[in-house]
């Protein structure tokens, strides 16, 4: 089945970039270009209103917006005989811009991994560890940590479920280019500013698509079943 050779390379793929930046030095070294440790501070100030705005605020509303209009949209044409094609694209949207964010989130709030402006070498107080570690007894009073993965840029990247919504091939290549800019943006931002490491959104790029393919593998079972009790009525 095409679905779960897909589901299985991006598995492949996952676990392959866990382990490399978990066991290289590309995190830091990337980081380590967006921070001054003379003067302790990130290329983009975490307070500059307009950035934060545009890279957070704005856009994290804007995609929030457009996840609610396709869902009362959708309630108010699904049955239109025009939107039937569309059908299985759309609950791929929408269901990929609930359960992405949701699954990231919920992620993130268990790995315990800390920021990179809270780590030693970028002047915090948290040790640099892999995703697999444990902190050494001393550190284990430290606050639990909630970075990793990046969970605002798993809003962009849920859009790249677009593709499964049209037909057109120039079209999906210029939907998932979209979402890959989006997510890209929203994640390069919150590295500027030491909130995230390269990895943290590479890893939620990933974990996005896998968890859409998982959804598309749902909603076509879910057709199949329901075409199946259709011919035996």
């Amino acid at each position: 089945m095409e679905s779960t050779k897909n589901i299985t390379l991006t598995v492949s793929i996952l676990i392959g970039a866990v382990l490399f930046f978990g066991l290289s030095g590309t995190d830091i070294w990337v980081q380590s270009h967006f921070y001054n440790p003379f003067t302790r501070q990130w290329v983009v100030d975490t307070n500059n209103e307009v950035l934060k705005f545009i890279f957070y605020d704005g856009i994290k509303r804007l995609l929030i917006l457009i996840a609610v209009l396709m869902l009362f949209g959708s309630i108010t044409v699904w049955k239109h005989p025009f939107f039937e094609p569309y059908r299985r694209g759309i609950a791929i949207v929408l269901l990929s811009s609930i359960l992405v964010p949701v699954i990231v989130g919920s992620l993130k709030a268990v790995t315990n991994m800390p920021c990179p402006k809270n780590i030693e070498i970028f002047g915090g107080v948290y040790p640099h560890t892999c995703v697999w570690e444990k902190y050494s007894t001393e550190e284990c009073h430290l606050e639990k940590q909630k970075c990793w993965p990046a969970g605002h840029a798993s809003g962009g990247f849920a859009l790249l479920a677009l593709v499964f919504l049209f037909r057109s091939r120039k079209v999906k290549i210029a939907a998932a280019s979209t979402a890959m800019l989006i997510g890209w943006s929203m994640g390069t931002y919150k590295m500027l500013i030491g909130d995230h490491f390269l990895s943290h959104t590479v890893i939620t790029m990933i974990l996005a698509w896998l968890i859409i393919l998982f959804i598309v593998r749902g909603v076509d079972k879910f057709n199949e079943i329901r075409e199946s009790r259709k011919e035996g009525v």
